[in-house]
């Protein structure tokens, strides 16, 4: 399955080298959000605006990210991948791929954000723990977000059904990962985070595991 999943993976990396404008529309999107972010505010000394505000962006970029998982495999292609490998190893390798792209997204979106909006909320950051709450949060959007992209694609309407499927499944998610970063923005010390960190670990492990036994149920339709 492994061997497999590497394949899928290699197949999704070379297809972004080659429309590259599909990745560049991402990063276009997270410029732009964050250049209307700083047109309205300029400078946001509140550590929970700064943050929440971040996070805000990053998760409508993830579901830009994550809607092309299965939206861009036509109905031949997707014949194509059910014969040659597994369902595992289909949603393996697209959950992979997606934390890759969520990984590069958040990081280098952070850095627009933080030159953009200013870095006054940072002075006291425990950096050790806000890199890994933005590894687990890229981690953990995208994970969550190839489950829903899989369940969204088996509708005409794939944008409209992530919206809908997405945000209840994503909001848990998302207020454990603000409070996460908040308290590391805070420099909060790791005995009161290490409990955050552990539940998001807990989130991605169900995300893997519930993508493990359902999706062979959708790649069979």
């Amino acid at each position: 399955m492994w061997s497999e999943a590497k394949a899928i993976l290699a197949k999704d990396l070379r297809m972004e080298w080659r429309q590259r404008h599909a990745i560049g529309s991402v990063f276009l999107y997270i410029i732009a959000s964050v250049f209307v972010a700083y047109l309205g505010f300029r400078q946001i000394a509140s550590v929970p605006v700064w943050n929440a505000l971040f996070w805000i962006i990053a998760l409508f970029a993830a579901f830009n990210a994550a809607s092309r998982s299965f939206a861009s495999e036509n109905e031949g292609r997707r014949l194509y991948l059910y014969s040659l490998a597994s369902a595992e190893a289909v949603v393996i390798g697209k959950m992979v791929y997606n934390a890759i792209l969520l990984l590069v997204m958040v990081f280098v979106g952070f850095a627009i954000y933080a030159l953009m909006l200013g870095t006054s909320p940072l002075a006291e950051a425990n950096w050790g723990a806000l890199i890994l709450a933005l590894a687990l949060g890229a981690v953990g959007l995208a994970f969550t977000l190839t489950l829903v992209s899989a369940l969204a694609s088996q509708t005409d309407n794939n944008l409209g059904m992530m919206a809908i499927l997405g945000l209840p499944v994503i909001l848990p998610l998302l207020l454990i990962l603000i409070r996460f970063s908040k308290n590391a923005i805070d420099g909060i010390a790791w005995s009161v985070n290490a409990i955050y960190a552990l539940q998001l670990l807990a989130v991605l492990l169900l995300s893997v595991g519930l993508s493990y036994i359902l999706f062979p149920y959708l790649w069979r339709e």
